[in-house]
């Protein structure tokens, strides 16, 4: 298969075809000069389309990471044959990298605060991992590497707060477990309109009108068929509204109605 063939394949629009592109040209510069590769930090869906790309390419050598295990963004390395994962993950010259802020105590900043300084800065999304809030006024911020100087430098507020600055090791990075909410319900199928509403608590009607608007998408890929059947183990998302995980379908209740188990980030 070609470049063009496996492009034509893979990719469901402009974008995502200028994406998968540019990691082609990463695995090939790794594959051909034997160096270390990268992309940029790429989202829950992009990194779902990288992998069916690398799948259907034949599984090259690769690792998704972002810097700590379960990472939400996460860069695509291409490593050459001389290279072992472990050493690419323990390398503290590696591609990634971290910063810790402090801001005041009384400081009330949330993701969407720190995300928006950060940009203001000039640094595009692709060069940020993910931002955790480990409490006592701080904040970790995942990068790439060539990005530090740049936040080390310029990275002086977010709003009207003061924030002083240092670089951490990956392995000093506080990350706080996942605040869930389970719940219990019954569908009359496992539509994806009947279990999007159960996870967010929404009408029927009011989850179909996100599913047509083109907010949700399962496994971090878009879903504009409302009738479009849940398995167990799938990630629903919702923009606006967050994430919920399919955590069990233990069968029919007396009734006749499946069961579901629900996750629901909070």
């Amino acid at each position: 298969m070609t470049k063009k063939e496996l492009l034509d394949r893979c990719a469901h629009s402009g974008e995502e075809r200028v994406l998968l592109a540019r990691v082609l040209d990463k695995l090939e510069l790794s594959q051909n000069r034997g160096i270390p590769a990268h992309t940029q930090f790429l989202s829950p869906g992009e990194g779902t389309s990288v992998a069916d790309l690398l799948n259907a390419w034949g599984h090259p050598r690769h690792l998704f990471w972002g810097g700590y295990e379960d990472a939400e963004r996460t860069i695509c390395a291409f490593l050459p044959d001389w290279q072992e994962a472990d050493d690419f993950l323990t390398d503290p010259e590696g591609p990634l990298t971290a910063v810790e802020a402090v801001f005041p105590p009384n400081a009330s900043l949330g993701h969407r605060d720190i995300l928006g300084s950060l940009m203001g800065l000039g640094l595009t999304r692709e060069k940020l991992g993910d931002i955790l809030l480990p409490g006592d006024g701080r904040c970790q911020v995942l990068l790439l590497r060539e990005a530090l100087p740049i936040l080390l430098s310029q990275w002086e507020s977010a709003g009207r707060w003061k924030v002083s600055l240092k670089e951490i090791p990956l392995a000093d990075l506080e990350v706080r477990p996942a605040q869930v909410k389970t719940i219990r319900d019954t569908v009359a199928t496992p539509r994806l309109d009947a279990v999007l509403a159960a996870g967010f608590s929404l009408s029927r009607s009011k989850a179909a009108a996100y599913i047509s608007g083109g907010k949700v998408a399962i496994n971090h890929r878009e879903c504009l068929k409302a009738d479009k059947t849940v398995e167990e183990g799938d990630t629903l998302t919702c923009r606006g509204l967050g994430k919920c995980v399919v955590k069990e379908v233990p069968g029919q209740s007396k009734k006749g109605r499946t069961m579901l188990v629900l996750e629901r980030y909070i």
